[in-house]
């Protein structure tokens, strides 16, 4: 990793917050790839109470409302994106079916087995994944769902650098196959999982960020921590062009045993 290099974990959260409150997406991902988790997911009615945790502004929210029926709930530590994930909402048409709460992913508002879909986003890391699956689990009815994306390595080994880079951002990143046993070990019957394709990162993550980040830096001339976060951004994106064969985004969608 390049020294000159600061780790995410060096800056302000709301600095963090204010740039990726200006992006549709917070983390890779597409609406093609929400319908493709969602179509694994049976026995949703009008009835049914969806939790996506960790929301952020809502852009899966509402690929996720416009199909499944039922209710659904955001959650998002951060008030900046709950405040627009309500406007987006509201601006889709969606405000009687979709609302969103400022919350912690590791205390959530709602009664045992109450919930019939766990969905969360690139943001179970927050948490940490097996103490997510199995925290999350106890909200869940039985044969309720959960789907979760997660950053996974695609293979065995990898170069150092990509690998030092990501244990300091996330020391539970580990293989798919490790994370799918992780997924059966708290307590769900392995439904599905599939790898997120590259446009997910390059196309609906990294480009609209190009624009975002002029704006940003705009926005706070002479900042060093500004100027650090951005320069970070533009790191984590040529390591992803570089070693992406190595690591992405992988869904993963259980069923309550």
């Amino acid at each position: 990793m390049m020294s000159d290099i600061q780790s995410i974990h060096d800056f302000d959260l709301e600095l963090i917050c204010e740039y990726f409150a200006g992006l549709d997406r917070q983390g890779p991902g597409s609406p093609e790839v929400t319908n493709r988790a969602l179509d694994f997911i049976e026995g949703l009615n009008e009835n049914s109470r969806i939790a996506d945790i960790g929301c952020g502004t809502g852009g899966q929210t509402i690929v996720l409302a416009r199909r499944a029926p039922g209710k659904i709930i955001g959650i998002d530590l951060f008030p900046i994106f709950i405040d627009l994930f309500n406007a987006n909402a509201k601006k889709a048409g969606l405000q009687e079916k979709v609302v969103g709460r400022v919350g912690s992913m590791d205390n959530l508002p709602f009664e045992e087995g109450e919930m019939d879909l766990m969905w969360s986003e690139g943001a179970i890391y927050n948490i940490g994944f097996e103490k997510g699956l199995n925290e999350w689990r106890r909200y869940l009815r039985q044969g309720g769902y959960v789907a979760v994306s997660e950053a996974s390595w695609f293979t065995e080994s990898r170069p150092a650098e990509i690998e030092e880079v990501w244990r300091d951002a996330y020391p539970g990143i580990d293989t798919i196959p490790a994370k799918m046993a992780q997924l059966q070990s708290a307590g769900y019957m392995p439904v599905a999982c599939f790898s997120l394709p590259e446009t997910c990162w390059t196309d609906n993550f990294y480009a609209p960020q190009a624009e975002a980040q002029r704006a940003f830096l705009a926005k706070h001339p002479g900042d060093a921590g500004a100027r650090g976060f951005i320069e970070n951004q533009r790191h984590e994106q040529r390591l992803y062009e570089k070693y992406k064969e190595f690591y992405g985004y992988a869904f993963y969608i259980g069923k309550k045993l």
